[in-house]
């Protein structure tokens, strides 16, 4: 137990220095593993956050991707992005699927340094569809500078909140102020008009637009208002391999990756039968997945030129808005194989 205690001390104090640095409320029931990864314990551990970005873990989970590869993979189901980033500090996960928010993976990097390597992220626009901003079915609101005055939701974390706020200063509000919620809740509370408005994530749109429970203002509203350029491709969500598990399991990580690489594959060459792996993972069901839109996937040797140019825009934005507390170098993140 001697030499276990100061890996102990060390996560713990890594998850203090996030909890301050979020003002998040831990998750984990206190718990700090005695062990980063128990060495009788193959299962992989990764956690997902219920939208249509984490696409390749639900894929690879349910075409039997990981398990051709030998591998006994998990998926873990967070409320948040920073509640996975959390169970990533802690150990409690071996990594994160994409739809992961990049933001809060960025604080995590500060807070525990080398904590780990992106495999893949999944950019966004107005023609590859993942953020949206949706009001009411019976809203007269035409544009989001309509809405000054309303009750705006967002979903839960960092990431999601500075988003909000970016787009709604960007169409004219003054000291925004947004609601945060479960990406479940916000297409309902819509319609029950608990609120006016919401900054969200697909499949909400879909399921609102199919229920006839809300409609779609707009989308690729990241691109347009926070990086300036509606067809700039946002990386707002990646998929991440904890560096500890890359160090102790390289076999392993190289099969994780390649069963990870032949879902986007798969998703890139039949699309409409992946969309069909998005129900029992998300809110969508089943016999409205045709509807949803996909972003796209991008592997990490990709993670260069352009795509990188326009990840570091994005990060510099958190860098501006002070929610970094320092530069945060995105190709030192990036997996290298």
């Amino acid at each position: 137990m001697n030499n276990i205690k100061p890996e102990v001390d060390k996560k713990r104090r890594q998850l203090m220095k996030w909890l301050a640095i979020t003002g998040g409320v831990s998750t984990l029931g206190g718990m700090i593993p005695t062990s980063v990864f128990a060495a009788e314990d193959d299962e992989i551990r990764i956690g997902y956050w219920p939208i249509v970005g984490g696409l390749p873990l639900y894929v690879a989970l349910e075409q039997g991707f990981f398990k051709e590869a030998g591998l006994n993979v998990k998926g873990v189901k967070f409320a948040s992005a920073q509640q996975i980033v959390e169970g990533m500090i802690t150990g409690r996960i071996h990594g994160c699927a994409n739809g992961t928010a990049t933001g809060a993976l960025g604080l995590g990097a500060i807070t525990s340094p080398d904590l780990f390597k992106i495999i893949c992220s999944n950019p966004s626009n107005h023609q590859l569809v993942l953020d949206e901003f949706l009001v009411p079915l019976n809203s007269s609101a035409k544009a989001i500078s309509d809405l000054k005055g309303k009750k705006i939701a967002c979903g839960p974390g960092i990431q999601n909140v500075t988003m909000a706020k970016i787009i709604l200063e960007k169409n004219g509000f003054t000291h925004p102020s947004v609601i945060e919620l479960p990406v479940g809740q916000h297409a309902p509370a819509l319609a029950a008009g608990q609120i006016d408005g919401v900054y969200t994530l697909e499949p909400t749109g879909t399921v609102g637009r199919m229920k006839n429970l809300s409609r779609t203002l707009e989308t690729g509203v990241i691109s347009k208002y926070v990086l300036g350029n509606a067809d700039a491709p946002w990386f707002g969500g990646a998929a991440a391999l904890n560096s500890s598990f890359i160090a102790s399991k390289p076999e392993e990580t190289k099969k994780f990756i390649a069963a990870y690489q032949k879902a986007v594959e798969f998703i890139a060459s039949h699309p409409d039968k992946a969309r069909e792996n998005v129900a029992g993972y998300t809110s969508i069901e089943p016999a409205l997945v045709k509807e949803v839109p996909l972003p796209g996937f991008v592997m990490y040797p990709d993670l260069k030129g352009d795509n990188l140019q326009w990840f570091q825009k994005f990060y510099d934005v958190f860098t501006e808005r002070k929610i970094f507390s320092k530069p945060v170098d995105v190709a030192s993140l990036i997996y290298k194989g």
